[in-house]
């Protein structure tokens, strides 16, 4: 992508003004974005993005460029801008460069630029036609289609020199279903660290049906009593909560300044013995999953939450400075655009010895939520507030009636404390987490859980 020559010379202007560490990152990113409506594709995009992020740290300092310009006297220009920030009484020189390789953990068969579009608006049509055949009710369906294929290369002052391609591809399939001036909908999008192979192999039925299902079951649904209730949380999306409220609190970002209910515990119990959550990037061809993160250290399964004891965060370079603790192969970035920081790749609650049907017949009263919607979340405290797109009553050990404008309110330290149940089906859901890098692929997921009490906003009174 660059050569090595034009690299060194690059980090050693980034280091010209007493900087002691110097990194660049290049990526050549191709995208494919697609959308269909009514049965015909509405939108078809592809592009092609490319650029080179350079970095410079001077102890407890941190600067960022980047350009799209790869020209070397652009580059050396960047490399300059960005060590003007930074004064040191001496200068060092990058060590030679230890080329990194290794066998991806996420293999690729089909790659997604190889294959004809025509192949890719039969997948987009075939789920249109199953959720909109799903019933009467279902007015509308939108199909959208994503792959990309992104090489990196990254290279630092301390001898690093590592590339890496990734490949992901997600459909996403929303169903709108109306009865009498009301209307709801569903959704399901699925995504994996994979090539064209992904949709080869997708149960498609099952994703294009449930979002039809979804919608149509909420046109039935009664409105959600409002107050305090036990809450079972179904596998997959439902992790969502646990991501926002407790994933973002591990982070380094927040806790190397102290901006976590988790900073400085290591050791302490934050959660019952049967909570056990982990954060990992290895997973074969999920969708969060990395081979190397974006400062190039090798993916890792890093266990936060080990029966009840918190054991450790997700770290990156810089913030591995702040806290005197290794990197975790956490850094992460949306592009080149924006400086890595510590995110999640594959976080979830580790299975425990429950089964669903034990879960719900141990519950006398309390609202089951199989689907959950967006949220928002305070990181600093742990205070959230989401929606959950599908719900039931539980009554006497069983699923009653489907309840919707349901919402669950709380603290997630404080609800991680109060799960008393945790089954066996530990499922994955794909979704996309913004933040200070951006906007990054990862996967949520737990297997179904209960909380012995949760606060339930609903459209009434109980």
């Amino acid at each position: 992508m660059l050569s090595k020559s034009l690299i060194e010379d690059v980090l050693t202007a980034a280091l010209s003004t007493g900087g002691d560490f110097s990194e660049i990152f290049v990526e050549d990113r191709f995208t494919s974005n697609m959308s269909l409506r009514s049965g015909r594709v509405e939108t078809c995009l592809s592009g092609r993005d490319f650029g080179i992020g350079i970095r410079v740290f001077k102890g407890f300092q941190s600067v960022y460029a980047y350009t799209t310009d790869f020209r070397k006297d652009s580059l050396l220009k960047a490399a300059k801008n960005a060590a003007q920030a930074i004064s040191g009484n001496s200068i060092i020189q990058p060590a030679p460069f230890i080329q990194e390789s290794f066998e991806s953990s996420h293999p690729v068969y089909l790659l997604p630029l190889e294959v004809d579009k025509s192949r890719k608006i039969t997948i987009m049509k075939n789920a249109f036609d199953t959720a909109k055949n799903y019933h009467s009710s279902i007015s509308q369906v939108t199909v959208r289609y994503m792959d990309e294929e992104q090489n990196v290369l990254i290279a630092n002052s301390e001898g690093k020199f590592i590339e890496d391609k990734r490949v992901r591809s997600r459909l996403a399939i929303q169903a709108v279903a109306v009865r009498d001036n009301q209307m709801e909908t569903g959704f399901y999008g699925p995504g994996a660290h994979q090539g064209f192979e992904f949709f080869e192999n997708l149960n498609l039925d099952h994703y294009a049906k449930e979002a039809s299902r979804m919608a149509l079951t909420m046109l039935d649904a009664s409105p959600c009593p409002s107050g305090k209730f036990p809450v079972i949380i179904d596998n997959e999306f439902g992790g969502v909560i646990f991501h926002e409220a407790c994933g973002h609190g591990l982070e380094a970002t927040a806790v190397a300044k102290n901006n976590s209910v988790f900073a400085n515990r290591i050791g302490e119990r934050v959660a019952p013995e049967i909570v056990t959550y982990i954060d990992d990037g290895t997973l074969q061809n999920e969708w969060g999953s990395i081979n190397i993160d974006d400062e190039g250290e090798k993916a890792r399964k890093n266990i936060l939450i080990e029966n009840g004891i918190l054991k450790g965060y997700l770290i990156d370079k810089f913030n591995s400075r702040r806290m005197g603790m290794e990197s975790t192969g956490s850094g992460r970035r949306q592009s080149f655009r924006f400086a890595p920081t510590s995110r999640m790749t594959n976080t979830y609650i580790a299975p425990g010895k429950s089964t669903p049907e034990e879960i719900i017949a141990n519950t006398e009263h309390g609202i089951y939520t199989k689907y959950m919607g967006g949220g928002q979340v305070n990181p600093a405290t742990g205070d959230y507030n989401f929606a959950v797109a599908e719900a039931y009553e539980v009554k006497n050990g069983k699923l009653g009636k489907p309840l919707k404008g349901a919402t669950l309110i709380g603290n997630g330290p404080k609800t991680l404390q109060l799960v008393d149940m945790v089954g066996k089906n530990l499922g994955h859901g794909a979704g996309m987490c913004g933040a200070s890098s951006g906007s990054i692929p990862v996967n949520v997921g737990q297997p179904m859980i209960r909380v012995s009490e949760m606060t339930v906003g609903g459209t009434k009174g109980e």
